[in-house]
């Protein structure tokens, strides 16, 4: 009887869904508050919780193993944050030197499941999409596991409600079941097709959203993209492991071509269905969108943070770091932040990438990254600068320290707003409390490290010529820099 339930055991355990967070993308449409350095799936746009929190709180399920996450290298230590911050689980961290669209990160997450359990089915999931009835998704998603096992590769498609331009398509073919063959895969449509196609039936939102056997996959890609499978092999061959997350071979990685799982799989395979998935879904690709699915006052206005409205109507306001008021406007997008603020008609919202590129060219550090800027040990905050200064507010969590550096251009004066910092200057090593100082010296070696169990606060001010980031050389390679 005792080995009888651990078979059982043992069976149940290989049946588990393994989830497949894609957490790359740059997410340009949702600038200002979506930057390079810290995209949208990172943001709470849709509820106390990040995007990417949403979507591992999608799959808290029995049926689920712990999700394995696919992210660029820059993003790392935001998914690890995340994860910590809600105490959830993984399975692994792969991270992507350098972005190749979806097969070939799905081709990675395959690779690695199969290591594991050569009978893994895995649930693709963007990191960015809202769905709003969790419970009905779940049970779509176990709805179509027999189709599965079968030999399946499923793709949920989104059961229409407007005729979306922003969004491809999916025509339903013969009744596979309690899904469809897929007739075929369409691009974005213009606004005169889109309502032919919900005028005529059978036409689905691609979700992006995908359930299959990860050996099935390994064995269409081969098929029909063996370059991607190829160069994902080597990568992940050549990989190391890097605390929680596995560093792949970039030159490996860098071969594969850049390709969706839509043109290099599911638009060529025979296996192909399409489940309908009939809930409120948006892949918050826009600041429409946004407006779209949140709560609205009266007049049709989602509003963020501190705002006063008067005769405004249909808008979509977030106010960041200061109070925002608007008089007389109509189906407008106005998006606050402390170093840039975003005014634009809700019909062309979808052009905010040309200010992205616009930025990016001209060198703009408003398309990189926030005044707040995250590392692994904490974050800085930019609070002021002029020609021969800058003042930010440096936060250290309990136990992080700061690697050993010099600046050969610069002097810095820290103050202890709050904690304990243990300080390295020179040869000294001293303790400050609060309302404690010291000075940085030019050329001098320093360090900071928080001792204490409770996080440090401090004031670091700079003086001098040159004040750029490049002033620094890092005396420890080994340790989190600033």
């Amino acid at each position: 009887m005792i080995s009888g339930r651990i078979l059982s055991r043992e069976r149940i355990m290989t049946s588990l869904i393994l989830p497949v967070i894609m957490a790359g993308g740059a997410g340009t449409r949702l600038w200002p508050l979506s930057r390079t350095h810290f995209p949208k799936q990172f943001l709470s746009l849709t509820s106390e919780n990040t995007l990417f929190q949403d979507t591992l709180s999608r799959i808290d399920q029995d049926n689920y193993a712990d999700p394995l996450i696919v992210c660029n290298n820059d993003h790392r230590f935001l998914v690890a944050e995340q994860l910590r911050q809600q105490a959830l689980s993984h399975s692994g961290i792969i991270l992507e030197p350098a972005a190749r669209n979806t097969a070939p990160a799905i081709a990675l997450a395959a690779l690695k499941a199969i290591q594991d359990n050569p009978d893994a089915i895995l649930l693709i999931l963007a990191a960015d999409h809202y769905i709003d009835d969790i419970a009905k998704f779940n049970n779509t998603v176990n709805s179509a596991l027999p189709l599965v096992e079968k030999g399946k590769m499923v793709t949920f498609g989104v059961c229409p409600t407007a005729p979306e331009t922003g969004y491809g398509y999916i025509k339903s073919g013969e009744p596979v079941e309690d899904a469809f063959s897929v007739a075929s895969f369409v691009e974005k449509p213009v606004r005169s097709i889109a309502e032919s196609y919900l005028a005529a039936g059978g036409y689905y939102w691609n979700s992006g959203i995908f359930l299959f056997k990860a050996s099935q996959y390994i064995a269409e890609l081969e098929k029909y993209c063996p370059e991607v499978l190829s160069a994902c092999q080597n990568a992940l061959q050549n990989s190391h492991q890097d605390l929680d997350f596995i560093r792949l071979d970039s030159n490996e990685f860098e071969k594969s071509p850049d390709i969706s799982i839509d043109y290099a799989v599911m638009e060529r395979t025979t296996d192909a269905v399409v489940m309908p998935l009939d809930v409120k879904w948006n892949d918050v690709g826009s600041w429409s969108a946004l407006w779209e699915i949140g709560d609205k006052d009266s007049s049709g206005n989602v509003v963020r943070g501190d705002v006063l409205l008067e005769n405004t109507q249909n808008c979509y306001i977030n106010a960041g770091s200061k109070l925002v008021t608007t008089v007389g406007l109509k189906d407008i997008i106005v998006v606050e932040t402390r170093d840039a603020v975003l005014v634009a008609d809700k019909q062309q919202v979808q052009q905010v990438k040309l200010i992205v590129n616009r930025l990016q060219q001209e060198g703009r550090k408003e398309a990189l990254q926030h005044k707040e800027v995250f590392r692994p040990w904490g974050y800085h905050d930019d609070i002021s600068e002029g020609d021969r200064y800058q003042v930010k507010r440096v936060y250290l969590k309990p136990g992080h320290k700061i690697s050993p550096q010099i600046h050969y251009h610069r002097t810095e004066h820290w103050i202890v707003v709050s904690g304990t910092a243990r300080v390295l200057k020179g040869d000294d090593v001293f303790v400050l409390a609060e309302n404690e100082s010291t000075y940085i010296p030019v050329g001098v070696a320093h360090s900071l490290e928080n001792p204490g169990s409770v996080p440090l606060e401090l004031i670091e001010i700079h003086s001098g010529l040159y004040l750029s980031e490049d002033d620094i050389v890092r005396l420890d390679g080994n340790n989190p820099v600033k």
